[in-house]
């Protein structure tokens, strides 16, 4: 099955790289929080949003570093933020789509793998983006016709590419438990089942951005998860698609950023893994 085209940007590349600059920013000051209170992890309070859903003061407080920066640099935008406007909209004009913390779980366990998202959309159309790992320092960016770049920790910028990997059982593949959406279980293992038996691996790390992260530069030939929110996948569909990449629903189809299923891969292996999720392999 082949995907369709996503949408081509509203703003100009020089428009679209200025938007980069402040999303890296604001994830940059949402990740330095991160960072900073990562020593007095043992002594943080944990907030139960759902079963299995966490939340602690560093989320808020990582969510307000980065809404200053946005309303010093794009005072006229409209912030969607998992933990300050969850239910904001995302609408004509600018608007911004942050995860401060995704990997909550992660981090709250110690387990270094976790990011402060942002993603930048210009009448709804992806236009920038930027991935801060928290724990490491690595970072990704990118901007809707400039390709996308990895900033490793010694701050040299490189540009990055999706896998070439065409065979299955070659690929290394990510995915998301549903462990927000239990009813979600006997599809997804179903699902799991398909897609190990026929490949080199599969990963789970617990941060949906760092998986797109790793799509776009070719560390996973494919990703999936059955549910994901706006903030979870803004800036990481970007990156996917600024290196080559596809990112689909199940029929597809290129995701707006919304709630729902996401499928991400190499053109090679994206097709193949929109078949074997659908069970069509046999």
């Amino acid at each position: 099955m082949q995907a369709k085209t996503h949408p081509t940007m509203p703003t100009s590349p020089s428009d679209a790289r200025h938007l980069r600059d402040i999303a890296l920013a604001a994830a940059r000051a949402g990740a330095s929080v991160i960072a900073e209170r990562a020593r007095d992890r043992a002594s943080l309070t944990w907030e139960e949003k759902s079963p299995a859903d966490f939340v602690s003061v560093v989320d808020r407080a990582a969510e307000a570093a980065l809404a200053e920066v946005i309303a010093t640099q794009l005072p006229d935008a409209t912030l969607l933020a998992e933990e300050g406007t969850p239910d904001a909209s995302i609408t004509r004009g600018i608007t911004v789509v942050a995860d401060p913390l995704d990997g909550t779980t992660n981090f709250l366990h110690g387990f270094p793998w976790y990011a402060t998202s942002v993603g930048v959309l210009v009448d709804g159309v992806l236009s920038a983006g930027a991935i801060v790992n928290a724990a490491t320092g690595e970072t990704f960016v990118a901007h809707a016709g400039g390709g996308a770049h990895r900033v490793a920790a010694d701050h040299t910028t490189s540009p990055i590419h999706v896998s070439s990997i065409r065979e299955p059982l070659r690929a290394l593949i990510g995915t998301g438990f549903p462990f927000r959406h239990a009813h979600h279980l006997p599809r997804y293992q179903a699902q799991f089942a398909a897609v190990a038996t026929r490949t080199a691996g599969m990963r789970r790390a617990g941060s949906a951005a760092l998986d797109l992260c790793d799509v776009a530069c070719g560390r996973f030939e494919g990703f999936w998860e059955i549910e994901l929110a706006p903030w979870d996948v803004a800036a990481g569909v970007l990156l996917v698609r600024e290196a080559g990449g596809l990112v689909t629903d199940w029929d597809g189809v290129d995701v707006p950023v919304q709630h729902g299923p996401i499928i991400a891969g190499n053109p090679h292996l994206h097709s193949w893994l929109l078949d074997a999720l659908a069970g069509r392999l046999g």
